[in-house]
C-alpha cells in the first residue's frame, strides 16, 4: 500500500502549513516547536522513534500535542505508536490523518480517541489529484479545538 499524490504534501503546503499557522496565531496556546519524524521500515525502529517523541515532549513539559501524518496505511503504525507514547505520559494528544473509506487504522490504541480525518474526496479514497487530501485550515482549527478541550479536561 503506497502513498499517492493526493495524500502527499507539496513543498508549497509545507511552507504555508495550515496547522502551524492556526496554532501559531492562537493566543490560548504557546507553540513550543515542531518535531519532524521519519517513517522507519523496521518495527523496532518505529517503536524507538515513537518513544523518542514521547520523551522529548515530556522533557519539554508540553501541555498537549497534535500529531499530523503525511501518509496512511503502514505509516499508521508509526502514527499510532507515537500517539501512544505521548498519551502514556499524560500529555493530551490529537491526531490528523487521512482515513477516508478505510474507516479504520492498521493498528490502534486507547490514546487514538481524537483523530481528525482530512479526506477531501467525495468517494473517501486516495486520488490522483496532487494535494487533494491534505490538511486545510478547517482541519487545523478542529484539531486545535479538540486539543484545547482535552487539555481543559485534564486540568479539571
Amino acid at each position: 500500500m503506497g502513498v499517492g499524490p493526493s495524500t502527499k504534501e507539496t513543498t508549497l503546503h509545507h511552507f504555508r502549513d495550515p496547522l502551524l499557522d492556526v496554532v501559531d496565531k492562537d493566543d490560548d496556546v504557546d507553540l513550543l516547536g515542531i518535531v519532524i519524524v521519519g517513517t522507519p521500515q523496521a518495527n523496532e525502529d518505529k517503536v524507538f522513534v515513537g518513544k523518542r517523541v514521547g520523551v522529548l515532549l515530556e522533557s519539554m513539559r508540553a501541555d498537549g500535542a497534535i500529531v499530523s501524518l503525511d501518509g496512511w496505511g503502514n505509516s499508521h503504525v508509526d502514527f499510532a505508536n507515537t500517539i501512544e507514547e505521548i498519551g502514556k505520559r499524560d500529555i493530551p494528544v490529537v491526531g490528523l490523518s487521512f482515513i477516508g473509506t478505510q474507516g479504520q487504522f492498521v493498528v490502534t490504541n486507547k490514546y487514538m480517541d481524537t483523530i481528525v480525518d482530512f479526506n477531501k474526496s467525495k468517494e473517501g479514497i486516495e486520488t490522483e489529484v496532487i494535494g487533494e487530501n491534505n490538511v486545510i485550515i478547517k482541519d487545523a482549527r478542529k484539531a486545535l479545538a479538540f486539543l484545547k478541550l482535552k487539555m481543559k479536561k485534564l486540568g479539571e
